[in-house]
């Protein structure tokens, strides 16, 4: 107890972040507000979302075009955490001399919205149960995919984006080699610049060590 009292105290200002995080209906802290967030993000720099305005995306939920048939996202829009962002912009870079690129899908999700998905697939396979929330839901996972700059076209992958089948593992190997290559290649590459796989969905990935980062449940709105 005296060592966590000193270590306060030496980290005042992020101590005094964590402590004001309310606690929802299971018990977690979640960022509601955008004054708290601004908060945390004076406290510690690596709190901020930074829009993804330089690289390819496709952020389905901001459409009808999803497992949910729902619109989850007024716009479409994709934010990361700060160290998240920087990883994927030099992964960026070292795609660009060989003609390839990224595509986003998903990065930053109100925790609301994980409550919406998990009224329709209750499966943590492939999707974040409420209880304990989601790397999406810190802003420190991303949902991608590997393009052709020239021609803005996806490399062939094991399935289309959110197809919640055997087929979107990691160890489902019934696959043509190129696609099989593909897959590795993109992991490799995550994996290399930081990045953890989700075993049960070839697109997904997040930094390590993702609790570092607190949910949040503030819309894209707030977020402008």
């Amino acid at each position: 107890m005296k060592n966590i009292f000193i270590l306060c105290l030496l980290l005042a200002p992020l101590c005094l972040a964590a402590q004001e995080i309310p606690l929802n209906k299971y018990g977690l802290p979640v960022v509601t507000t955008r004054q708290l967030y601004e908060q945390q993000v004076r406290a510690d720099g690596q709190m901020r979302l930074i829009k993804v305005d330089n690289m390819a995306i496709d952020v389905k939920y901001a459409t009808t075009q999803n497992f949910t048939k729902k619109v989850l996202y007024p716009f479409a829009a994709v934010y990361l955490r700060q160290p998240a962002y920087e990883a994927l912009v030099r992964l960026q870079e070292f795609l660009e001399p060989m003609g390839l690129g990224l595509k986003i899908f998903d990065g930053y999700r109100p925790y609301r919205v994980t409550e919406k998905m998990w009224e329709i697939v209750p499966d943590d396979r492939y999707a974040a149960d409420p209880k304990t929330g989601s790397g999406h839901n810190r802003g420190v996972a991303v949902d991608l995919t590997l393009i052709y700059l020239k021609t803005g076209q996806e490399l062939p992958m094991p399935t289309p984006y959110d197809d919640f089948t055997e087929k979107a593992h990691h160890d489902y190997m019934d696959l043509d080699p190129e696609v099989l290559e593909n897959r590795t290649l993109l992991r490799s590459l995550m994996e290399a610049h930081g990045f953890v796989a989700l075993e049960t969905e070839w697109w997904h990935y997040y930094l390590k060590n993702p609790s570092r980062f607190p949910l949040m449940d503030i819309g894209f709105e707030e977020l402008q």
